[in-house]
């Protein structure tokens, strides 16, 4: 397989990647596979990335047993405890403990074991790792911090365990934000944020975890950031999702399909940057958007998405751009298929 992709790399408050037509990247995927599902190939993920770079260290609360949603078995037996290893329960310290540590040159993998519990963090990853590189004018920066975290809904995590906080960190400047939806994405995706240059908040959709399952490419590969994929061709409407959405857009799409109505899926995999031109050039095409997060609507990424191409499409656009987010509540545990709707 063969990912074909168009890239333009700017070094500026963070190496920002965009679409440029006149440059064109191939990058292959290995032939081998191996079936795996989401978890085991972010765990695969992870060992590549120890047994390629003496300096990754992987770290956060329970990491050495395995982690919650056992992301990290085995890890510690392979690797030793040096290099994977817990923590205590401060998230705010596991974010300052990975910028410091790539701040010399290093690689830091860091869990925050919950997205939900990422908030303690915001000051760190906010006011350090973010603005690292650009207070120093580009002498200083700690781009080798990726902090996971498992985010979104399952069904029955309540309040404090459902949340996708992907929205407060895409306002930070400095910061990249993806978000897989499959295992070959995963894995390829997460060696991307590990060895990019720009610190990166990568947030695991935790229903996928063993939900999700394809052939995975074994080895060492990479997927660039801020590259959507289109996985449904349409020609009537775009739907655009990340994540564990891409999977209930693409179930809307069948259910639309029914009724005569042809839906292109698009799955960004990066929010930021995220590939405007990928979507951009689909509006075109279909001349209607619907943009869907399972975060709240108010204030929510689809709300950026919308205004983006309201201002770059607007004579294509031949109806209102549409939000199917979620409530503007707390999650509730009673109401969670609800919320869900899955």
């Amino acid at each position: 397989k063969k990912l074909q992709v168009n890239m333009k790399l700017s070094n500026s408050v963070f190496n920002i990647v965009t679409r440029n037509l006149s440059e064109i990247v191939e990058y292959t995927l290995p032939k081998e596979t191996r079936r795996m599902n989401l978890f085991t190939a972010i765990n695969d993920a992870m060992r590549v990335a120890l047994s390629t770079d003496e300096t990754a260290i992987v770290f956060g609360e329970d990491v050495a047993f395995g982690g919650v949603f056992r992301c990290s078995v085995g890890l510690r037996e392979e690797f030793g405890p040096t290099r994977v290893f817990n923590t205590p329960l401060s998230e705010q310290g596991i974010a300052g403990l990975a910028i410091g540590y790539a701040s010399m040159g290093r690689t830091a993998i860091a869990e925050i074991q919950f997205a939900d519990y990422i908030y303690p963090a915001i000051d760190q990853l906010v006011n350090e790792a973010s603005k690292f590189r650009y207070r120093s004018g580009n002498q200083f920066n700690c781009g080798g911090v990726t902090i996971r975290a498992p985010s979104g809904a399952v069904g029955h995590g309540g309040h404090y365990h459902s949340q996708s906080p992907e929205a407060y960190i895409t306002h930070t400047p400095g910061l990249r934000v993806v978000i897989p939806s499959n295992p070959i994405d995963a894995k390829g995706l997460l060696l991307s944020s590990i060895r990019c240059e720009d610190p990166v908040v990568f947030f695991e959709p935790k229903a996928l975890y063993r939900a999700s399952v394809d052939e995975v490419p074994i080895g060492d590969y990479m997927i660039p950031l801020g590259i959507g994929k289109i996985v449904k061709v349409g020609t009537d409407v775009t739907l655009v999702g990340w994540g564990g959405q891409v999977n209930v857009l693409l179930k809307a799409s069948e259910m639309a399909a029914n009724l005569g109505i042809s839906c292109e899926v698009i799955d960004l995999r990066s929010l930021i940057p995220w590939d405007t031109e990928l979507v951009i050039q689909s509006v075109i095409k279909t001349g209607k958007l619907v943009v869907s997060h399972e975060a709240p609507k108010t204030s929510g990424f689809a709300a950026e998405i919308s205004s983006t191409i309201q201002e770059e499409c607007f004579l294509s656009l031949e109806a209102p751009i549409q939000r199917v987010c979620g409530y503007d509540t707390p999650f509730p545990l009673i109401f969670e298929k609800v919320m869900l709707l899955w």
